[in-house]
């Protein structure tokens, strides 16, 4: 427990002791914000509604509850309390709090950002699973990064993390894919025949194509369809696999739909659920009573001609997770899987599972944009931007950042013509230029023989102009707390800038390396070292380069 972690528990125990009858409920609610804006400094480090919460609750004037808390909390971190308008509490700490943090920074370094007592959990992140059938498009860049940040970051806070990719490679698409390359592979040997409507007409199957006929020769279109499906889902699949690689993102479980298939789970779990009540048969076909749980209607899992649906399998897929003993599934989906989230929830209740051990994060539609106009075709004429293109032209880096700059659930206008700058316009350009600052910094120190043995003792020479970078690197401590909660990822970039932007600040005002004032040097260079590796973490659980120069 640090210093302010302290604090807070301090605060609601004395909360507790002026206000008896005060529901733990509302007490543990309390919050206690660390104040990291630059321009209200004036309202103290830590601020708190807890008056008015309380006020509220116990119907008493917000008033005199406030100076009651203001009268008898204490505690050795603090140099005073303030009420503020409205009644907020504002606490300021004193320069030796500031200064036993920073010493805790420094030596504990990534471990202060994950020390916690609260219980670690196994979590199953299911994400891009793109049907085998074609590259990877610029939609699936988006919920790549969210899967993969996320995971990053639970894993960082100590809990149990499955990278999971579900393939789709059962049903009517795998023969629509085998039918749609022999069909280019009889082009390519001279035979006049038209690709039907219906088919995956993208050009990468025309480069397929010719690579299946020069391996395996003109008696190529004499296999049977089994192996044109087999042959097309096999190399896209390890494009595919490619394309993430190349993006940063590697996955622990490849999961084939067809295994369900195969292995009778899907039939078995139909069974059961049929003998549950929750499947019917009408006009021939089995339905799943989806409307008994918030559907909007009941579900066809098994057409009347025995085809099965892909609902089908979604049923078998998330019975075979939950038994592999996850305590939270999460699964990330383009917002046009929105009925999803209503239909696995009723099938998750369903099975006799809490619906809330499944989590579904939707995200919005992703518009490229050069010169302010949106691409929706490639240079390649007739076909569409894949994450490909997007890699190659911008970089790993800049992809990953600028997918994950907004919200899940906002539009995202990739904007080309910036990500293309080597400027501090571009937000990575800036990140990746202050760590290379502070890594310039150091260096430089390090040829100062004064400067050499730097540690956590020199944080007694921080002064008052350290201690809003200070509070900014602590609070990414409340942020990766936040987003293991709510799964805002992009709050992780928008971090990552304004740290940036502080440190910037605070290297144009103050000198850090000055010969003339040692021990203020000292202080300043712990300070550079905390930054230092602050920035790094960001960048790893970013998944993008900390360069070494620029």
């Amino acid at each position: 427990m640090n210093v302010i972690e302290s604090i807070h528990k301090a605060l609601k125990q004395t909360i507790q002791t002026l206000f008896p009858l005060l529901s733990q409920e509302r007490i543990n609610r309390i919050e206690l914000q660390l104040n990291t804006d630059s321009s209200k400094q004036q309202f103290g480090d830590l601020t708190t509604n807890c008056a008015l919460v309380i006020a509220k609750e116990l119907k008493q004037n917000p008033a005199t509850v406030a100076k009651a808390i203001s009268d008898q909390f204490t505690h050795p971190a603090l140099d005073h309390i303030e009420i503020a308008a409205h009644n907020f509490i504002n606490i300021f700490l004193s320069q030796d709090t500031f200064n036993q943090l920073a010493a805790a920074l420094y030596q504990k370094k990534e471990q202060f950002f994950t020390e916690s007592s609260e219980e670690k959990k196994s979590y199953s992140i299911e994400f891009v699973s793109a049907n085998p059938t074609g590259p990877l498009h610029i939609g699936h860049g988006r919920g790549g990064i969210i899967g993969d940040v996320l995971a990053q970051i639970l894993k960082f806070l100590g809990n149990t993390v499955t990278k999971e990719f579900y393939i789709n490679d059962a049903g009517s698409q795998m023969q629509k894919l085998g039918m749609s390359l022999k069909i280019r592979c009889q082009q390519q040997l001279g035979q006049s025949v038209e690709l039907p409507e219906e088919s995956y007409q993208g050009e990468y199957l025309i480069t397929l194509a010719e690579e299946c006929v020069a391996v395996h020769g003109p008696s190529v279109i004499e296999k049977p369809d089994a192996f044109f499906i087999q042959y097309a889902e096999q190399n896209l699949l390890a494009r595919l696999q490619k394309t993430l690689i190349d993006y940063g993102i590697s996955f622990d479980t490849w999961f084939s739909e067809k295994t369900l298939h195969e292995s009778g789970a899907i039939e078995k779990i139909l069974h059961h659920l049929q003998e549950e009540g929750f499947i019917y048969s009408h006009d021939q076909a089995l339905w799943f009573k989806s409307t008994l749980f918030g559907d909007d209607k009941d579900r066809v899992v098994k057409k009347n001609t025995g085809e099965l649906t892909y609902v089908s399998a979604d049923i078998a897929y998330a019975k075979n997770k939950i038994e592999r003993g996850y305590d939270q599934l999460i699964m990330v989906l383009g917002q046009d899987h929105h009925s999803y989230v209503i239909r696995l929830k009723a099938v998750m209740q369903a099975l006799g599972y809490d619906p809330d051990r499944l989590d579904i994060i939707l995200y919005q539609l992703v518009t490229i944009k050069e010169s302010g106009q949106s691409l929706r075709l490639s240079k390649r004429a007739g076909r569409s931007i894949t994450l490909e293109d997007v890699i190659t032209t911008v970089g790993k880096d800049v992809a990953r950042f600028f997918y994950l700059y907004k919200k899940a659930d906002a539009h995202l206008d990739f904007d080309l013509e910036l990500a293309l700058k080597h400027t501090e316009e571009n937000p990575v350009y800036y990140i990746q230029y202050a760590y290379v600052r502070t890594k310039s910094i150091l260096n430089k120190a390090a040829h100062e023989g004064l400067f050499l043995d730097i540690s956590d003792k020199d944080s007694v020479f921080l002064g008052e102009p350290e201690r809003l970078v200070l509070k900014k690197i602590i609070y990414l401590r409340v942020l990766l707390k936040a987003i293991q909660k709510h799964y805002q990822t992009h709050l992780l970039t928008h971090y990552t800038i304004e740290l940036a932007q502080q440190f910037h600040s605070y290297y144009s005002h103050h000198k850090v390396i000055d010969i003339e004032q040692k021990e203020q040097s000292r202080g300043r260079l712990l300070l550079t070292a905390i930054l230092h590796d602050t920035f790094k973490l960001c960048f790893d659980l970013l998944g993008i380069s900390a360069p070494e120069k620029m």
